[in-house]
């Protein structure tokens, strides 16, 4: 019931974003403003205080590593076949990318955060670093391919250098691996902060969410889902397994890659020549579906 009363709460929040959006209480100015504390402050703030008491020879394994990439992966080659007759080339490389591009920073992590203890987030914490740095550049990749979009993926790698998601990650497994003690105040305030990523994060997606019923594809979108929040998990859960991870690992690796898809991708695809109807309806299915699928994986690995 424990776990019942968590998702709910989390479709509350996020179905306030989208009230107070559709009433204008949440225009845009004020969501970007959200936005920039959840992303520069509250999530750095979770990732610090997730690893910076542990070396990342514990966190970080050759088998964790294997598995998210075979993961990543596979995922992708199904979706491209799976996708491959969409009746446009914006929207197909819209249905690949968003049908393996995990929302793993704004509500992975705080999710794995609010639910499991302090071992299983700080393993959280490694996969979110190492999912980003490979899905980030093959989203970028495929919709700049596919739509012949004209981006310097150079440039796009080059911004990762100043991402705090992962410059705050660094600096946790620094510390942990070097074993410089940290002050306890300052620890506290960073987990206080860190505990709000999760409402910020569910306001800002909520209030970033919108259906254009004319543009409904139930077959693509229908795939898209199933895909996500299905296949991947189902995928993970597998290749884990295999692999005999110990239950720390796969509880993070299975729930992470069962998030639903990022609300990124609708940007890269806007910027990308996708189809950006299409990338905004998936991501509020896929959203309000993984409430569902993830109280099923919560269940089954806890």
């Amino acid at each position: 019931m424990e776990v019942v009363g968590r998702l709910l709460a989390l479709l509350v929040v996020l179905l306030l974003g989208t009230g107070l959006r559709s009433s204008g209480l949440l225009d845009g100015g004020r969501t970007a403003a959200l936005n920039a504390v959840a992303y520069y402050a509250a999530l750095p703030a979770l990732i610090f205080v997730s690893t910076y008491d542990q070396p990342i020879a514990g966190l970080l394994s050759p088998a964790l590593l294997a598995g998210l990439l075979i993961v990543l992966f596979g995922t992708a080659a199904i979706a491209w076949v799976v996708h491959r007759n969409r009746k446009t080339q914006a929207r197909r490389s819209v249905a690949v990318v968003q049908s393996y591009h995990s929302n793993i920073g704004y509500l992975g992590l705080p999710l794995v955060a609010a639910t499991f203890d302090a071992e299983v987030t700080a393993i959280a914490s490694v996969i979110l670093g190492v999912v980003t740095l490979t899905q980030l550049p093959l989203t970028i990749l495929l919709l700049s391919t596919i739509n012949g979009a004209d981006v310097s993926l150079a440039s796009e790698l080059r911004g990762l250098a100043t991402n705090p998601v992962l410059l705050s990650l660094i600096g946790g497994l620094a510390i942990g691996t070097i074993g410089v003690p940290f002050p306890a105040t300052a620890a506290t305030g960073l987990e206080y902060l860190g505990a709000l990523a999760l409402p910020l994060a569910l306001l800002c997606v909520g209030a970033s969410l919108e259906v254009d019923l004319p543009s409904i594809d139930p077959g693509a979108t229908g795939s898209v889902v199933a895909l996500k929040i299905g296949c991947m998990p189902v995928l993970a859960w597998v290749v884990f397994s295999l692999l005999r991870v110990d239950p720390a690992t796969f509880t993070a690796s299975v729930v992470m890659l069962g998030t639903p898809t990022a609300v990124s991708t609708f940007v890269f695809a806007t910027e990308l020549g996708g189809d950006a109807e299409f990338a905004s309806l998936n991501v509020f299915t896929t959203t309000l579906a993984s409430i569902a699928t993830l109280f099923v994986l919560i269940a089954l690995v806890g």
